[in-house]
């Protein structure tokens, strides 16, 4: 749950993203994430209950597991979170916008704009200076983005950068980021 701490607005919330991790490492988040009504009310009364008893203002990144009808919080980072990236694409504004306006108690208003997805590509060497390629074939599918981190140096398993897709429907989506983050190739020179 992406939660929002406001001066003027009170406690918000963008619509759940749902993700999967590999190894402890975020791979691939969509939004919304469907979820029982009172599933995600529990989810929305925890994540309320730790932002406001961390106090400040600013997006937080509350990670929580789902278990049948059970909501367990995990851990939240104080700031736009990774999985929180599909936001470019799916919500009128961003968790890094939304961050923003709250700290600067600026008014936020949270519009779904569809389903959503990113998808991570990784470095797969120890590398400088990569260089990316098949950028064209990779944004050949409409309604999709890519965002490259720019980071100058490789190592295996590095996070470079995120493809972003918006669709009707979850898994069009899901499948659309996918493909344009596996369509992105990737030169790396050897260190």
């Amino acid at each position: 749950m992406l939660t929002i701490s406001t001066k003027n607005q009170g406690i918000l919330f963008c619509p759940p993203i749902g993700h999967i991790q590999v190894e402890g490492d975020y791979y691939e988040s969509w939004q919304p994430h469907p979820m029982d009504d009172k599933l995600l009310q529990k989810a929305k009364d925890i994540a309320k209950t730790v932002v406001e008893g961390l106090g400040g203002y600013g997006i937080f990144g509350c990670e929580l597991f789902v278990r049948k009808d059970e909501v367990i919080f995990n851990e939240i980072s104080p700031r736009p979170h990774d999985t929180g990236m599909v936001t470019m694409i799916s919500q009128n504004m961003s968790e890094f916008e939304i961050h923003l306006r709250a700290i600067l108690g600026l008014p936020i208003h949270i519009e779904l704009l569809g389903a959503g997805a990113s998808y991570c590509f990784h470095a797969k060497t120890d590398g400088v200076i990569p260089v990316y390629d098949n950028l064209e074939e990779a944004l050949s599918i409409p309604n999709t983005k890519l965002r490259i981190f720019g980071k100058p140096i490789t190592r295996p398993k590095r996070r470079m950068g995120v493809a972003l897709a918006l669709a009707n429907d979850i898994e069009t989506a899901r499948k659309n980021a996918k493909k344009v983050a596996s369509s992105v190739k990737m030169i790396e020179e050897n260190i």
